[in-house]
């Protein structure tokens, strides 16, 4: 029975399951939305190698379990490393028309690749990202979907908050940022600080717990202040959804259900 009040729930937080297996748990658990994984090496709910019979596919995975999708989290290649072009442009097209047959609002990509450390100089390397999601953000306009980005990501190139700002400046304000709190506490940040100096250009919110160098925590099991960030959402005038990416380490993929409704509810009460 889908909850209401409840926030969204990721598919990374069952990335051990298969898709339809994943989609079942979470639907049973009582979530009526979904963000669906399509990160190589974190979730394989989406092949990489996406072709469009496998964009077909998952579509009508998604489409059978009676969930929504808020959006796709997805990945194209290193934006600040060199790259096929050819082939980033036609896997960006196939996330984009999938994220347009699951229904979703938008596309999320990452911040730069996985390194702190630039591949140029670190303005060379923000330039670059920032071009890239901008040819993103026009290919996705043309399907009627949104283009986000998760800034900061603690592992990537945009780790922290001021970079993430650095980023910022530099995108147009359609492309929307993903507030992730896991990644802004592990950087040292604070989630409500990020609400207040982000205020408009927050799209999403990703929920998982942290304690400083570390994302991976069951919420509850780390720092973040969860009420200090909603209040500080609502300040806002934040209207968009929270999801739930539970990608931790310290549950059982067995405790895992119960683990995702208890911070649901925990979520819910806020």
């Amino acid at each position: 029975m889908k909850r209401t009040g409840w926030p969204g729930c990721s598919t990374i937080s069952f990335r051990h399951l298969p898709l339809p297996a994943a989609l079942a748990v979470i639907a049973e658990c009582g979530f009526g939305e979904i963000d669906l994984g399509a990160l190589p090496g974190v979730c394989d709910h989406v092949p990489y190698d996406l072709t469009d019979d496998a964009v077909r596919a998952v579509a009508a995975e998604v489409a059978a379990s009676g969930l929504r999708v808020r959006s796709v989290n997805g990945d194209i290649g290193d934006l600040n490393r060199p790259h096929d072009e050819d082939e980033r442009a036609a896997h960006l097209r196939r996330l984009l028309d999938l994220t347009a047959a699951c229904g979703a609002d938008a596309l999320v990509l990452p911040c730069g690749a996985q390194s702190h450390d630039p591949v140029a100089t670190l303005d060379a390397d923000l330039d670059l990202v920032a071009a890239q999601l901008h040819r993103a953000a026009e290919a996705a306009a043309r399907l009627g979907v949104a283009l986000w980005v998760e800034a900061p990501h603690y592992h990537r190139l945009c780790w922290n908050t001021d970079l993430a700002a650095e980023l910022a400046d530099r995108l147009d304000p359609s492309v929307g940022l993903v507030l992730d709190t896991s990644h802004i506490v592990a950087s040292g940040g604070d989630p409500a600080a990020y609400a207040e100096r982000f205020a408009g250009r927050i799209a999403h919110v990703h929920l998982r717990d942290a304690t400083p160098g570390h994302i991976n925590h069951s919420i509850g099991n780390g720092v973040v202040d969860f009420a200090a960030t909603f209040a500080a959402l609502r300040a806002t005038g934040y209207q968009g959804a929270s999801s739930l990416e539970l990608e931790t380490r310290d549950v059982t993929d067995d405790e895992r259900p119960a683990a995702a409704v208890k911070a649901a509810a925990y979520i819910a009460g806020l």
